[in-house]
Order: structure tokens, then sequence, then C-alpha cells
């Protein structure tokens, strides 16, 4: 019979996505048996983070402060406002380096089938941000059915209220070969072609 402190410790490693209960097994016995300086210095951050980390008043990601380093900065760009799904994105976009503008984090995408609407999303702050500054906003969501469906609904929204939108491009990669780069992408890659200028 297994300790229930023990259950319980499997049955919390199982809120991870891609956990499995059998994962959340091994994840338990290699904390207890092999790192428990590791398990306390683990159960230390989580709570410091859930008890310190909240939303940026205005940009929605994670933050210790009501207003995170990059809105507070004053060399970032008020007339552009990315609006992306997750942190990881915020991240990917600014380790890039070819944004300089403002952000707004969802925080997700709407997907009615899992529960998730415009209310979940935060769209109301999002368009008081969008009114904040006159500004373009950069519509960064994530090539997928959701994703798209978000893109198209935000744009909806954020042209009732004249703001101006945009989308950024769908393409090849950097260093990608045609013969390896699935239809859907190629074709989108044929309509969104540019002029060439000598």
């Amino acid at each position: 019979m297994m300790p229930s402190r023990l259950e319980d410790l499997i049955a919390a490693l199982r809120c991870l996505p891609g956990v499995g209960p059998k994962s959340a097994q091994r994840m338990a016995y290699h904390l207890l048996q092999r790192d428990r300086d590791g398990a306390l210095a683990l159960a230390h951050a989580l709570e410091a983070a859930t008890v310190n980390i909240k939303h940026c008043d205005k940009c929605n990601n994670f933050s210790e402060e009501e207003v995170c380093a990059l809105c507070s900065s004053p060399k970032r760009d008020r007339s552009l406002l990315c609006v992306v799904e997750m942190p990881a994105d915020l991240l990917m976009m600014e380790q890039a380096q070819c944004y300089r503008g403002m952000y707004f984090v969802l925080m997700g995408r709407l997907s009615p089938l899992d529960g998730i609407g415009a209310k979940e999303l935060h769209l109301d702050r999002l368009v008081r941000r969008a009114l904040e500054y006159p500004c373009e906003v950069i519509l960064a969501t994530n090539f997928t059915v959701e994703g798209d469906a978000t893109a198209h609904y935000l744009a909806t929204l954020l042209q009732s209220q004249d703001v101006k939108v945009s989308r950024i491009a769908r393409g090849l990669p950097v260093g990608g070969e045609l013969e390896q780069v699935d239809s859907g992408t190629l074709a989108q890659a044929v309509l969104e072609r540019r002029e060439v200028s000598a």
C-alpha cells in the first residue's frame, strides 16, 4: 500500500501538461529517492512563484510588479502593440530582436470546445490598451485553426474601434527547402509574396 502523502504528490504532479500517472509516479520516486534537495527547491520555487507572480496591468504578461519592465521601458515604441497567445511567444519575439513595440499576452486563444471565450482572454483589457495610445495592433497568434479564429475575431473587434490592425505573415522558414515544406505553408508563401526591387 502506498503512503497517502506519496499519492498526494503523484496526484499533484499530474497537473503538469503531458504528465500521466506513470510519469508522475516516476517523478515522485526520483524526487524522494534521489533528489530530496531538488524536491525542496522545487517546492520553495513553486510557492514563491504562486505568491509573488501576477499579471502586468498593461500587457497581461507574468510580472512581479504591477507594470512589468517591458511596459515601463521608455525605449519601447508605443505606436505598435503586438498581440501574442502566450508568454513563450513574447519571449520568441524578443529573442528574434525584430520588434521594439509593446505587447499584449492573451494567455490562450479562443477555443469554444475548451470553454475559452472572449471573457477568459481579457479582451476588454486589450481594447483599452489599444485605445490608450494611437497604435497599430499586430496580431501574432499562431497559425492554427484556433489561432486564426482568434486573429479574425480580434481584427473585427479592434477595427470596429477604428484601430489599425495587421497580421504577421506566414511563409517559409529561413534555411528551409521547398521539398521539405508542407503544401499549406508553401501556398501561403506564394500568396503573400512581395515585389522584388532591383
